[in-house]
Order: C-alpha cells, then sequence, then structure tokens
C-alpha cells in the first residue's frame, strides 16, 4: 500500500486573527483539531465511533508547535496529517500547515496523543483495529512532506467558505 499523508483545507477566518491582521497561535489549534478528526474518519475511525468501540480516550500528553510565517485572514491553509509514530499505547501525530501553493510552511506540529481506559483514565495498550486503521498513514516528516508537496499540486475542489 502506497503511503501518503492526509490532507485538508480551511480558510483563516474572522475569529482566528488578531488586531495585526494575522492568526492568533492558539488558532492553529483549531486546524489541528479538524485535520485530526478527519484523518481518523478518513481511516473509517469517527471518534464516538472508535471511543464506543474500544472504550478508550486519546487525551493529548505533548502539544508542540513551531512557527515560521504569519497567516493572514483568508489564506487557504492545506494541513498535511499523518503519524509519525505508533507506540505501545500513544501515537504521535504531526501537521504542517502549507499555504494552498505549498511553498510557504506556516506552522508544523506534533501531538502525543497517549491511549487511555474512559471508565479511570489507565493507561492502556492501543487496540489492533487502532493500530491497523492508522497504518496507511504513518510515515517520517521527509515522506510525508514531499508526498503532501506532490497532493498540492493536482487539482482538487476548493473548501467552503
Amino acid at each position: 500500500m502506497s503511503k501518503t499523508p492526509f490532507v485538508v483545507a480551511e480558510y483563516v477566518r474572522w475569529g482566528d486573527i488578531d488586531l495585526a491582521g494575522i492568526i492568533c497561535y492558539g488558532a492553529y489549534i483549531r486546524f489541528y483539531e479538524l485535520a485530526e478528526t478527519e484523518i481518523f474518519r478518513a481511516c473509517g475511525l469517527p471518534f464516538r465511533e472508535m471511543f464506543e468501540r474500544y472504550d478508550i480516550w486519546l487525551p493529548r500528553k505533548i502539544m508542540h508547535t513551531e512557527f515560521y510565517r504569519p497567516a493572514r485572514l483568508d489564506d487557504r491553509l492545506e494541513v498535511v496529517t499523518y503519524f509519525s509514530r505508533v507506540g505501545e499505547s500513544s501515537l504521535t501525530i504531526n501537521f504542517d500547515v502549507l499555504d494552498a501553493t505549498g511553498l510557504s510552511l506556516h506552522a508544523a506540529a506534533y501531538q502525543v496523543l497517549v491511549c487511555v481506559s474512559r471508565q479511570d483514565f489507565a493507561k492502556v495498550p492501543l487496540p489492533a483495529g487502532v493500530v491497523q486503521a492508522v497504518e496507511r498513514y504513518v510515515m517520517d516528516s521527509e515522506t510525508a512532506r514531499e508526498a503532501g508537496k506532490r497532493w498540492l499540486d493536482a487539482p482538487r475542489a476548493q473548501p467552503a467558505r
């Protein structure tokens, strides 16, 4: 199976910007949450179904972002999303936020999600079904960024505003 990152497009909205007219740092979290939700859905694991089926939660242990270039109101951003590590009880999910041309990196982030029981929040192993489902999106940053650039060059529909 060919490895490719998951890519979602979204515009910088009025509520994302500050008085300087650029995106607030915290607004990037909205982009990450959108991309995370959709990559799991693309894996056949919509959150509600996954959490109920496996009786788990995936809270964040680490959230790390590096900022490179500010985005502005109505900029279309592409979030290249992939898993760089699947451990026994955790996943590392990565987000590269690019402009619509794929030439400018606005932010790069990763989050470590820890698998815990819904009853007592004790750490538990990742269910085999989750590990299998995310496998097609597991890759290193270099592979993901190269594949993401190819995706950005391909014709596609514009997201709704």
